[in-house]
């Protein structure tokens, strides 16, 4: 008499042009992922990276991580999704994702700590009116439109106003108003002031933070890439914990998968999926023409896995953590 498995097969052979796996249950997807363009790290994550999570990708200079996230970027694009690349670093090419076949119409570059001028043979000015660049004089107290103290601290000048008011002089100690710092430094031009220089200016990291904070709130981003590469680790490690937990969440309420290009990890458990790279080493395929770069990819740590429904009797082989691919330069062509 034939086992189980045997019957199993032959049931599942013959029903394989109408039911494909009928008595296999299929796996669990705990999170929709999406395709990374290189067959080598989709088969090493099941599918590609999650969708509205955050994938940090840590390594050192030239090890890959601007090539990959070129990748996934371009497979966003030529389905028909608008990404975005914010560039901490000011290091984005765009010649460079145009080769890497990325729609450039379906992306938004954004340039942290560069001040674009229009050339002067263009005849374009971007300058704006002083009454956009000065802000509006501040309203106090709740009920006049503006913002202040509650009205309870309010009494606690009104011996001083009404001394004041009946020029009688008043028995309590003068105290003076105290200012309330800012939430943010604003920029100087912002402030009025003619001398920027008087101001904290805003540094590309916090510009990159406070755009990439912008555009998930917004929503409607497929992919963005924070690139953080050039940042030095003791810096891109004092972002504070609940900027990457509320990144998490807004990434999860509009299902857009966060791309953080950094040299160590930082983003800690708020991260769906931690990849490394290594040293890029040179493909041998000739030996005298650079034909290619070689990279090599270990998962740190991947919270979103696919789960199976049968529970195994023996203990399976072990799970593959790392990867290879290669990229080939353009006059090498294709093999």
């Amino acid at each position: 008499m034939p086992s189980a498995s045997t019957i199993r097969l032959q049931v599942e052979a013959a029903l394989a042009h109408r039911v494909p796996s009928a008595l296999t249950p299929a796996p669990r997807m705990i999170r929709p992922v999406a395709s990374t363009g290189v067959p080598a790290v989709d088969e090493l994550l099941d599918g590609g990276l999650p969708v509205g999570a955050i994938t940090e990708i840590s390594g050192t200079e030239c090890s890959g991580r601007s090539t990959f996230a070129f990748s996934f970027v371009s497979q966003r694009t030529r389905e028909g999704k608008v990404c975005a690349w914010i560039d901490a670093s000011n290091a984005f090419n765009p010649e460079s994702a145009a080769a890497a076949r990325i729609d450039i119409t379906r992306l938004l570059w954004v340039r942290c700590g560069a001040i674009a001028e229009a050339p002067a043979q263009a005849g374009i000015s971007f300058q704006l009116p002083q009454e956009c660049l000065t802000p509006k004089p501040a309203t106090k107290g709740l009920y006049a439109g503006g913002w202040g103290t509650h009205p309870r601290s309010e009494v606690k000048g009104l011996a001083d106003a009404v001394g004041d008011f009946l020029q009688t002089p008043s028995t309590e100690p003068r105290r003076e108003a105290k200012q309330l710092p800012l939430a943010f430094d604003v920029p100087a031009p912002l402030r009025g002031e003619r001398n920027p220089q008087q101001a904290k200016a805003w540094t590309p990291l916090d510009q990159a933070l406070r755009v990439t904070d912008l555009l998930l709130q917004g929503g409607g981003f497929s992919a963005i890439v924070l690139d953080m590469g050039g940042v030095a680790p003791e810096y891109s490690s004092r972002v504070p914990l609940a900027t990457w937990f509320r990144y998490r969440a807004a990434a999860e309420r509009t299902q857009s998968s966060i791309l953080l290009l950094t040299q160590r990890p930082c983003a800690k458990s708020s991260a769906g999926l931690v990849l490394s790279l290594g040293s890029a080493d040179y493909s041998h395929e000739e030996s005298t023409v650079f034909t290619g770069l070689r990279f090599r990819m270990e998962v740190e740590r991947q919270r979103f896995a696919p789960t199976s429904n049968v529970v195994p009797l023996r203990k399976g082989p072990q799970r593959e953590t790392g990867t290879e691919w290669q990229s080939r330069c353009g006059w090498a062509g294709r093999r």
